[in-house]
């Protein structure tokens, strides 16, 4: 009898009127709940419960009564609790049942336009802290490879060089063949007006050693190595691979971002002279296959337009943008929370990231270049 109850049910015109009595627990409520979920429907839009014989309430019992809500909601009404015991008063109050809850849909408050602003604000303040203390660290670590070189994972380094060196020369070198082809091609028709076909040899050299070879190898670098890079810490980090390092004592830094860094700078610069030959050899189909130029006049009009310090400009260049790629790459995946959506995020967020800063920093050397060299 402890752990019985019963449950009346009477139907009027007007209302529909329960009648509890009874221990309201594990044991009885499954039945009551079914006889609920078979009353005849639709239901009056009034239900009135009657709560003065219910002896005992557990939070098993407190499903009646949300089930009563719902079925007054669905209705369109309301419910009515009468001679509510002490004890069923306190645990309704203590789950939050005593009260109907407040009528109309949550309404989300968007927030306003400073507001916005200032969460924006906020986070890129702590974007550029984070990055700074980033920087700090990677620049703390490969100074103390200059005093204890052999601190440095040289496998992994020559492994890194591969990756993002080696088995980026058929893009690499693709790419930069279409783009001398391309741009020999469109200067041709313009210099042809002028009886000055030999000059394509000089536009297509120039442009490329000291614009458009370190700017599109970095791109490149960007789309795959950089991408990789992020999401190979950012996976570590979601697997809490990093953690792991930190609890043993070692520096993540020295281990995972020491050699991406090393090896990216080393290679990048050396792929970019590939891609300067590749475009001179895409010109240099054009300026012989259809502007009647011998080979070795286009030889000879590259060489002379070309200076070492252009050669070596563009290697510098080449070697600040590997800099920049290698590091925000790293940077990205260790700001990874959560799950795999968020190892994408960073991913995506390293390429595009790493393009604006090499783009921003040519802007930045071309306009040192042309104070320098008048």
């Amino acid at each position: 009898m402890k752990n019985t109850a019963d449950l009346d049910i009477s139907i009027g015109s007007d209302a529909l009127t329960l009648t509890l009595r009874g221990a309201l627990n594990l044991q009885s409520v499954p039945e009551i709940l079914d006889r609920l979920e078979h009353v005849p429907r639709p239901l009056p839009q009034r239900i009135r419960v009657d709560l003065g014989g219910v002896t005992r309430m557990d939070d098993c019992g407190a499903l009646v009564i949300m089930e009563l809500r719902r079925m007054a909601g669905a209705s369109g009404g309301e419910l009515e609790m009468e001679r509510t015991p002490d004890h069923v008063r306190e645990l309704l109050d203590f789950l939050r049942l005593d009260s109907p809850p407040e009528p109309g849909p949550i309404r989300r408050i968007r927030p306003d336009l400073l507001t916005r602003f200032g969460e924006k604000t906020m986070h890129v303040v702590d974007q550029a802290a984070s990055h700074v203390a980033f920087v700090g660290e990677t620049t703390t670590t490969l100074a103390s490879l200059l005093v204890r070189p052999g601190r440095l994972r040289l496998g992994d380094t020559v492994s890194y060089m591969q990756r993002v060196g080696v088995d980026a020369l058929p893009i690499v070198g693709l790419i930069s063949f279409l783009l001398g082809l391309i741009m020999a091609f469109m200067s041709a028709v313009q210099l042809q007006q002028f009886g000055a076909n030999i000059y394509v040899a000089s536009l297509v050299a120039l442009a490329m050693v000291r614009e458009l070879g370190p700017i599109m190898t970095a791109i490149i670098v960007a789309g795959r190595s950089g991408s990789a890079f992020a999401a190979e810490i950012g996976t570590m980090k979601v697997s809490e691979e990093v953690d792991a390092l930190i609890t043993m004592g070692f520096k993540p830094a020295m281990f995972l971002v020491a050699p991406k860094v090393i090896a990216s700078v080393l290679v990048v610069p050396l792929l970019t002279v590939f891609s300067n030959l590749f475009a001179i050899a895409g010109g240099l189909v054009i300026g012989v296959g259809t502007l009647n130029l011998t080979l070795n006049a286009y030889m000879a009009q590259t060489m002379s337009t070309l200076s070492i310090f252009d050669i070596n400009w563009g290697i510098f260049k080449s070697a600040v943008f590997a800099l920049l790629i290698s590091t925000v790459g790293c940077f990205k995946g260790y700001r990874v929370r959560g799950g795999a959506a968020s190892v994408g995020q960073a991913t995506t967020s390293a390429v595009v990231t790493s393009i604006f800063l090499v783009i921003l920093t040519d802007s930045i050397l071309a306009v040192i270049l042309r104070y320098w060299r008048p």
